[in-house]
């Protein structure tokens, strides 16, 4: 990293600090209690004479003399930067809260209003911070520390830590005022929002990091594939609606032309660099109810640098080993997005197979013994959640020709899609190496 791009991330840094301050101040504004993590420095500034800025520093030094005696000799120098981070995210908190003198909802709607403004504002915060990529406020990097030393599971941990928060807030508010004071239906809803928002706003703005620091590392992967694959041999890779026949097809093409088949074997192969077992990967891979409830169930990833949510570290590991199976050339790849992990590879044939629901249908009751309805549903469902999985992670309609070389009906017969196939292939390597008969 050159100076000039740590001046830049830090820069950004402090943006997001500030902005993130800003939606503490807007949420606390809207009087419908707080964020998790200024619960308890709110409860406290509202019994005693110190501010909400004030309190939060305090309370994160706290949380770093904890980290300290957590992490012992792991206690890094680096993490001393939490020190002057969170004295200006106090006095940035403080600052706010004065600029915002003029906010006073006088009504329900408004309170809401102001909240959920301050929720967006909050996660844009966060993911500027995560943008920058340098350093953590204390509460997120208590929860890596917690993560880090017992081996837990890092959303777990975070959501037992906001929990935790809340609860003591509510505690210490009965005790020093005798009522619920500080600690509302606001906390919980900012607690639920904020890293969802977060997670929006990183998979809608991912083009940042390389617009803002120069991030080359994505590129230079890329080059080295496509270097890579310049002597390889061609590769096929197919996506396919569920009962369309594709694994089938697949595997007898493959056959036919003498190449490698993948299927299951990647699954095999990401279960040894994620640590997960391959049932666990088989379960979740191309397999995604909602987008957005992902988003929602998975937004604690969003603080955490060295851990990724299960489903995204399964896409990516299964990425890594279709980049590397392609770079032998000579095969078949099935489905997990190939077409867009591949689609800057040369001499790499994307296929897309469909049928008729009718035909699907009796295909899935024959193979899979299900009833009439029950093989419906299920084509409904995988279909549905495959479409989901694959829009969400490439940002493109799943099954549009645009995205393919090549779209075929499979009721065509599996031997003639054999045929275009391998007519196709044929054609495209002509055109490539004009010394290649066709």
């Amino acid at each position: 990293m050159t100076m000039m791009e740590k001046l830049k991330r830090y820069l950004v840094f402090l943006i997001g600090l500030f902005i993130n301050s800003l939606g503490v101040s807007l949420i606390t504004k809207a009087d419908l209690g707080t964020s998790p993590i200024s619960s308890i420095p709110y409860v406290l500034s509202l019994n005693f004479p110190l501010t909400l800025g004030q309190f939060t520093i305090a309370f994160s030094l706290v949380l770093i003399l904890i980290q300290l005696a957590i992490l012992r000799r792991n206690f890094k120098a680096e993490h001393f930067l939490q020190i002057p981070i969170s004295i200006l995210f106090g006095y940035f908190i403080d600052l706010t809260m004065e600029m915002l003198f003029f906010i006073h909802p006088e009504s329900y709607p408004f309170s809401v209003l102001y909240l959920l403004i301050g929720c967006v504002i909050l996660g844009f915060g966060v993911y500027t911070e995560v943008l920058a990529d340098v350093a953590m406020l204390p509460g997120e990097s208590f929860v890596r520390a917690v993560s880090s030393t017992w081996h837990t599971e890092f959303g777990s941990t975070k959501v037992a830590f906001d929990v935790s928060l809340a609860v003591i807030a509510a505690a210490l508010s009965f005790l020093f005022a005798r009522r619920l004071d500080g600690v509302r239906e606001g906390t919980i809803i900012a607690a639920l929002l904020v890293g969802f928002i977060a997670r929006l706003f990183g998979r809608k703005l991912s083009f940042l990091s390389s617009l803002l620091f120069g991030d080359l590392t994505s590129a230079k992967e890329d080059n080295l594939s496509h270097d890579a694959s310049q002597d390889a041999g061609p590769v096929i890779v197919i996506g396919r609606q569920y009962g369309s026949g594709g694994h089938d097809i697949g595997k007898a093409l493959a056959e036919r032309l003498g190449f490698e088949f993948y299927d299951y074997e990647i699954i095999q192969m990401a279960a040894g660099s994620t640590g997960y077992t391959p049932q666990f990967i088989k379960d979740r891979e191309e397999n995604m109810a909602s987008s957005l409830l992902y988003d929602l169930v998975n937004q604690m990833y969003i603080y955490s640098d060295t851990q990724e949510a299960p489903r995204d570290a399964i896409f990516e590991s299964e990425a890594s080993v279709i980049r590397e199976l392609a770079a032998k050339g000579n095969c078949v790849i099935l489905g997990r997005c190939a077409d867009y992990v591949l689609r800057d590879r040369p001499n790499c044939l994307k296929v897309y197979l469909h049928a008729s629901a009718k035909y699907r249908t009796s295909r899935i009751m024959e193979t899979e013994h299900l009833s009439r309805s029950d093989a419906m549903q299920k084509l409904r469902r995988m279909d549905r959640r495959r479409s989901d999985n694959y829009h969400y992670y490439t940002k493109r309609l799943w099954g549009h020709a645009g995205n393919y070389d090549l779209t075929l009906n499979t009721e065509l017969g599996f031997d003639t899609v054999q045929d275009l196939i391998c007519h196709l292939l044929s054609q495209k390597q002509s055109a490539a190496d004009p010394s290649v008969e066709s």
